[in-house]
């Protein structure tokens, strides 16, 4: 009896082999790559989420801080839902620093222009034009007078591209003082949006030429715009004290220092809310700068919204210890 010899594999059953085993590894590599990518992404989240508490952390210990410039500026410069400037001590040298804190592409600017009437109730005028490069959010204009301001019937009615926005020197006010007095803000957005806005000082019928002019007037415009690009990075730009001639100090905004803090900010809500000194929360932004003694700072965290785990939220509480009793 002959015995029968072992066969082996077919073509057919190789074929099947090789394509039952090409699908196993298939599903087995999407399932590594689909785990990779999880882990990935729970990573990155992870850092962002503790890099946006570190910086928040910081941000909070600068912020109690805040403090006169070492120019004599107040600490508070610019108070916006999504950008803060202040003056502050950052890094314990004895010098005040010009710190901003922002969400993506926004810009800030400032211009100061001055004007000087001689003539009995007479009026001065500026314009700034050609200061936007992206969409305006706000725009302030902080305005100071000197001149024959002793008596209640001294004072200058001012007005935005002839938009009466309020008086100064009403009050409070003094005769050839010498030095910028009066001071007020006032809020000009609706009128700087077509990138040109003009302002007015007329000063009533009892203002003498004396001093010897009758009235100087200061204007410091300022405004915040959204360039577009990256919306997402969360900035700290840094400005150290300069000494010019006379030992005239100042902050130069081209020697600004930016550092991204995170990437992965998706606040549609606002970063900074600012309340007075009965916890009430300023909405004005006028009363923002000479009203905050506290603040919140919200972040909301996520390195891809569009995938879970869900936003990570951060607040933190503080309060300005340099202006509470202010």
């Amino acid at each position: 009896m002959m015995k029968s010899t072992p066969k082996g594999f077919t073509l057919i059953e190789t074929l099947v082999t090789i394509i039952i085993f090409g699908l196993l590894m298939g599903v087995v590599s999407g399932f590594i790559v689909m785990l990779y990518r999880t882990q990935s992404y729970t990573w990155q989240q992870s850092i962002a989420i503790d890099e946006a508490r570190k910086g928040i952390e910081t941000m909070v210990r600068e912020i109690r801080g805040a403090r006169t410039g070492d120019d004599g500026s107040y600490p508070i410069v610019l108070a916006e839902d999504k950008e803060f400037i202040f003056y502050s001590d950052i890094d314990n040298d004895g010098k005040t620093e010009r710190v901003r804190y922002f969400l993506g592409t926004v810009n800030s600017g400032s211009q100061t222009q001055e004007c000087q009437t001689s003539v009995k109730g007479g009026s001065c005028s500026v314009n700034f034009s050609n200061f936007l490069k992206g969409t305006l959010t706000s725009a302030q204009v902080k305005i100071s007078v000197d001149g024959d301001f002793g008596q209640n019937k001294e004072y200058a009615d001012i007005y935005a591209d002839g938009n009466y926005l309020g008086q100064i020197c009403k009050t409070g006010c003094y005769d050839c003082s010498g030095t910028w007095q009066g001071t007020q803000t006032f809020d000009v957005k609706n009128f700087a949006s077509d990138n040109n806005i003009s302002f007015l000082a007329d000063a009533t019928s009892d203002v003498d030429p004396q001093c010897p002019h009758s009235m100087k007037a200061k204007f410091e415009f300022s405004w915040t715009e959204d360039l577009g690009g990256i919306a997402h990075e969360f900035k700290k730009g840094v400005i150290n004290p300069v000494t010019g001639p006379g030992g005239k100090i100042s902050y130069p905004s081209d020697q600004e220092e930016i550092t991204i803090l995170s990437s992965y900010i998706r606040n549609t809500p606002p970063i900074f809310h600012y309340f007075d000194q009965n916890g009430n929360e300023l909405l004005d932004l006028p009363a923002r700068l000479k009203d905050t003694k506290a603040m919140e700072v919200y972040l909301v965290v996520n390195v891809n919204p569009n995938r879970p785990p869900q936003d990570f939220e951060l607040r933190s509480a503080v309060q300005l210890r340099n202006l509470k009793d202010e």
